[in-house]
Formats: C-alpha cells, structure tokens, sequence
C-alpha cells in the first residue's frame, strides 16, 4: 500500500506541472494586467508604466515568467500581484474558510445521498422512489445562484418576522468577533449553515441516483442472493454487504465532483458575502492578477489530485478482493 501511494504522488507531479503550466500560458493570455493603468487619464507616465511591468515581470518571455513562479512557490513567493498584496498571506486564511465549507458541504450530501439513494432502491418504483426522483431532478436543474438567494431572503425574512437573528446571512463570521472558543465556534457554525445547505443541496441530487443505480444493480448480484438465503438479517445484506460494495462508484464521483464543489463555493461565498477563495478569485479575475489567479488554481488542482489518490485508496476498503499492488 505504500509504495502504491508514493508511485501515485509522484505521477501527479507530472500531472500538476503539466496542468500548470498549460494554465499559466491560458491565464497569461487572457488580458493584460496593467490594461486599467493603461485606461486612466491623464495618462500615467512611460517610466510608471515601465516600472510596474518589470514588478509584474511582463518584460520577461512566458517561459521564464513561468519558472521564477514555479521556483518561487517552493520558498514560498507566490509572485507579484496587480493590487499590491501578498498573495501567500491572503489565500491561506480564506482557503481554511473554503475547506470547512467545502467539507461539511460534502458530508451532508453524503448524507442525504447515502438515505435517499438506498430507500430509493429498497423502494423501487413506488411512489416514494417517484418522490425522492423528482426532488432530485428538481434541485439538479436550480442554480445555484437562484437557490442561495432565495434560502438567503427567506432568511431575512425569518430573522425580520422573529425581530432578532435566528440565521446569520452575511460573512463566516462575526465582526468583532465574539470573546472565547466556544462562543467563536457557536458563531462560525451559525454562519455556515446556509451557504453549507445550498452547496449540499446542489450537490447531492446527482450522488443520491448513483447510490440508487448502484444499490438496485448489487441487489440482484449472486453473492447478496446467497446472503440472504443463508438467512442473514435484511438489514446486514443491505449495509454489510450491498451497500458497501455500492459505495465505491459514489466514491469515483466524489472525487471527480470536487473541482465543481469548490466551483460552486465561489458562487454561494459570492452571494453570502463571505471572505473566502471565491472571493478571492473574482478579485483576482476581475484585475487580471495572473499569479492570484494562479495560485487559486494550483491549490485546487493540488486538492482535487490528492482526494482522487484517497478515493483510490478507499476503493481496498469497501471492497477486500481489491489489491493495490
């Protein structure tokens, strides 16, 4: 096991550079970071110009630009950025702040996907399967845009009709922030609980029906036929041994969901207000800010790659005649 996982690391190395670097030519030639400096009137003097284009290092070729960027992230530069900040500085705090939401986003459309899904194909074709289909396609065609604002003014609407805040709708967190741990704690999970049902919602729609064709396939498979006729309880064939093999294409497409996840937490951070990564990569394309921009996607793709290696490693878990050699 661990030499596959240490064969695996460094073929993502690979993986990431490759991407990266595709990236880093695609991001560069978007548009030009100095375009707004250029706009301005009166306009500002050649040796201005001059001297910022040298900070952004715009005055070296592309592959150069590429490799004091790359050389750089390892003692830990991040690069110039357009509005002057320090990209490493910034991106961590609201990484953390994108995770937790990512995460706890993720175990409750697992959730939800995991109950629906088995009822659905314990109940085939009744009308409770009908329900569950139907509240699954329903939430797989709203946007998520639409549903978080909706969520977010039926808030306000709680809050306002109550006459004190019952739901918190603006930033993951307090500002000032409330004195001691738990009253910290109490006040950033009173923050996420909006923004982590959108995220789930939009989400688990998709999981719950692979859960369902899975199950109903497995179901009809040779061995959960002999467990039952050697008279084992309906619900140890169902959790031991039907779902637990049916886990395993959930967990392919969990792994290949998350670059959505952290797509659509750009969206529900938007409209929530929150001081996270996507925030922090609207600022970055809306000011061309190549290396912020750069360095939003490089901890992505870094994230993404690590969850497929673990998703592969999970697979030897649910399923024992799986043998990472």
């Amino acid at each position: 096991m661990l030499a596959y996982v240490l064969r695996r690391l460094l073929h993502t190395i690979p993986i990431i550079l490759v991407g990266s670097f595709i990236t880093f030519v695609m991001v560069s030639a978007s548009g030009d970071p100095l375009g707004d400096l250029l706009a301005k009137q009166p306009p500002v003097s050649p040796a201005i110009l001059a001297a910022e284009r040298h900070r952004l290092r715009l005055d070296l070729p592309l592959l150069e630009q590429y490799w004091r960027w790359l050389t750089g992230i390892v003692r830990g530069d991040w690069g110039p950025s357009v509005s002057r900040i320090d990209i490493g500085h910034e991106i961590w705090p609201r990484l953390l702040v994108s995770v937790r939401l990512v995460v706890l986003a993720v175990l409750l459309a697992l959730l939800l996907s995991l109950v629906i899904g088995v009822i659905s194909a314990v109940k085939q074709y009744s009308w409770v399967d009908y329900l569950f289909t139907f509240a699954g396609f329903l939430l797989l065609s709203m946007p998520a845009f639409w549903l978080a604002i909706l969520l977010k003014q039926q808030a306000i609407d709680v809050n306002q009709a109550a006459g004190s805040t019952l739901f918190y709708t603006v930033g993951d967190a307090s500002i000032p922030p409330p004195v001691g741990f738990w009253p910290t704690v109490a006040d950033i999970a009173g923050h996420i609980v909006l923004p982590t049902i959108v995220l789930a919602l939009t989400t688990f729609a998709p999981w719950s029906r692979f859960v369902r064709s899975s199950m109903v396939e497995v179901q009809q498979s040779d061995y959960v036929r002999l467990a039952r006729a050697k008279g084992l309880p309906r619900r140890t064939v169902l959790i031991r041994h039907a779902l637990r093999t049916a886990l395993i294409p959930l967990t392919t497409v969990v792994a290949m969901d998350l670059a959505v996840l952290f797509s659509g937490a750009v969206i529900t951070e938007t409209v929530f207000q929150w001081r996270g990564m996507g925030s922090f990569l609207l600022s970055a394309v809306r000011d061309k800010d190549i290396y912020a921009v750069m360095a939003w996607l490089l901890l992505v793709s870094v994230i993404v790659v690590l969850f497929n290696l673990v998703a592969d490693l999970l697979y030897a878990v649910l399923d024992r005649r799986i043998r990472l050699g």
